[in-house]
């Protein structure tokens, strides 16, 4: 076949494999989540990486948890990441692997270290441990243990698997060189234990591999050919190296590259296991997570998401992008997909006291006007209407173009209106707005009479009764773990809820359904929503460009 041509230097660098039959001319990755969480935006550029280059090199990619932390994983987040991977749009086939279904094997090399004088068992607490390995600047020190022997190190270790020993208070460490530069080479600690229930070996074990050491040995199993990081792994790379070279096995390539770093947003799973266990937020699919269920919820789609991630592309650089590209790449698709719907958030009423009160009409809608075979749809126009109360303004500025007394909008694809009375309440509030329309202006060329301004409707005697919610970012500053106390930097209108009323179009409308609604945004409708109840969430907000559309009208 013939290979792509390489657009950065992870891709560069697999098509020079290639040419040199490094690996014979496959291509293996694997992408490898601990399942402790939800995968959230971050993930999602390690698996468009992954996936992405096994397929554009006619190679596989395998999907392997890292499940050595049996404390903190769920079968529930083994369910959800599998989920979020095929909603992506990518697929593993029979390739799913644990790294619990090496634990034996990982095991016999462990032993296979301590008889080669590679490794031995140490009783220094964790606290020591960290103590004894010094800084970058100061070598660290020989822990006492260090020196058993090959036969001593044996027999603890067997105990250890067998559980004489309570946590923490032996581990398994290599022994390499305590003067490292690179401190992951200070004698790293390659299992502790813990007496834990395992989501899948139950209590088989009570000894469990750290990440370091599971990790290469995994993809070493696999056969895995290129083992892609993020570039935090970049230290970790001489150990990958060191473990895979002194059991003489198959030697897969490490690379790493920049992770996503999004403005007003925290990607680290701890933090986001905060938000959810300390109900900030409704869930992990909340529609302000940055969570991929949670995305989905707010009205991402897959193909936004891969454009996202493709326009941010793979590099060495950490740098931090803009949310407002991930916005982007969410509206320019529905711009050219989403219906136009017309959907009232916060609703004023509005009666046009020359329109005969039995009358009903059902004017013709264009659905998208971006694409021609939307086709269009009818919509119900009646005496009383319902508006947004931001489109009446009793003392309007000078560049105020909808409604207020004496002036004339066009309501959209229906008539032109004049404001002719105002009806308020005992408290002074504006709570009805009356109107004339004029009738030869239905299907008029907008141009034949200029109006300023648009604004949209529902007829209040077919309007569907909806409940909006309004998404902002959770966190108003760019850098939210920067902060001292992050959490106190939580946006206090990252929600709100307005009930409203759409048109009677959507009263069927399925659950992940998107739509335009005029001038206020795209929604998605959100699984809350039944047929009594029609739930909404913005996805996002339109471009600030409404009031050219409006004069052009």
């Amino acid at each position: 076949m013939s290979n792509p041509e390489p657009r950065d230097f992870i891709r560069q660098a697999v098509a020079q494999d290639i040419a040199s039959n490094r690996f014979g001319g496959k291509v293996v990755t694997r992408f490898p989540p601990e399942p402790n969480g939800y995968l959230h935006i971050g993930h999602a550029k390690a698996i468009c990486t992954d996936f992405g280059i096994a397929q554009e090199f006619g190679g596989h990619c395998n999907l392997r948890f890292d499940d050595t932390n049996p404390t903190k994983e769920e079968q529930e987040y083994v369910d959800a990441i599998q989920h979020d991977i095929k909603w992506l749009g990518f697929d593993w086939g029979d390739r799913l692997y644990f790294a619990s279904d090496y634990f034996e094997q990982l095991y016999a090399w462990a032993v296979e270290l301590i008889q080669n004088g590679r490794a031995y068992v140490d009783d220094l607490s964790a606290e020591e441990i960290r103590e004894y390995r010094g800084t970058l600047t100061e070598p660290g020190r020989e822990s006492p243990y260090r020196n058993r022997s090959v036969e001593e190190n044996l027999d603890l270790f067997a105990r250890m698997r067998a559980g004489e020993f309570p946590d923490g208070s032996r581990t398994l460490r290599a022994k390499i060189d305590m003067s490292a530069g690179n401190l992951n080479m200070r004698d790293p600690v390659m299992y502790r234990i813990r007496h834990a229930t395992h989501h899948r070996t139950g209590d088989e074990w009570c000894i469990y591999p750290m990440y370091d050491w599971a990790h290469g040995q995994s993809d070493s199993i696999e056969g895995v050919t290129h083992s892609l990081c993020s570039l935090e792994y970049e230290d970790h790379r001489p150990l990958y190296d060191w473990y895979l070279d002194q059991l003489e096995v198959f030697h897969p390539q490490q690379i790493e590259f920049a992770r996503l770093n999004i403005t007003n947003t925290v990607m680290s799973k701890r933090k986001l296991l905060q938000l959810v266990n300390e109900n900030i937020v409704a869930g992990w699919d909340d529609p302000r997570m940055p969570t991929l269920s949670g995305l989905r919820r707010r009205g991402y789609t897959p193909t936004s998401i891969r454009e996202f991630i493709d326009r941010v592309g793979v590099t060495k650089n950490q740098n931090l992008v803009e949310v407002a590209q991930l916005e982007a790449c969410i509206r320019e698709e529905l711009n050219r997909t989403a219906p136009r719907v017309m959907g009232v958030l916060r609703p004023l009423k509005l009666v046009i006291e020359n329109y005969p009160g039995d009358k009903v009409e059902m004017l013709d809608a264009v659905n998208n006007p971006e694409d021609s075979s939307a086709g269009s749809r009818q919509v119900p126009f009646s005496r009383e209407l319902w508006i947004e109360q931001t489109d009446f303004m009793e003392n309007p500025s000078k560049k105020y173009f909808r409604l207020s007394p004496g002036a004339e909008v066009r309501l959209r694809w229906a008539y032109v209106i004049k404001c002719v009375a105002v009806v308020k309440d005992a408290q002074g509030q504006v709570v009805e707005i009356h109107c004339t329309y004029d009738e030869s202006t239905r299907n008029a060329n907008p141009t034949d009479r200029k109006i300023k301004g648009t604004i949209h409707w529902v007829s209040a005697a077919h309007g569907v009764p909806a409940e909006m919610r309004l998404y902002e970012n959770l966190f108003p500053m760019p850098k939210p773990d920067e902060a001292e106390d992050w959490k106190q930097n939580i946006n206090p209108n990252s929600l709100q809820v307005v009930q409203g009323y759409v048109e009677p179009s959507l009263a069927d409308a399925e659950t992940g359904a998107r739509y335009q609604f005029e001038r206020s945004g795209y929604f998605v409708v959100d699984p809350d929503s039944t047929p009594v109840r029609r739930v909404f969430n913005r996805t996002v907000t339109l471009r600030d460009t409404w009031g050219k559309i409006e004069k052009k009208d």
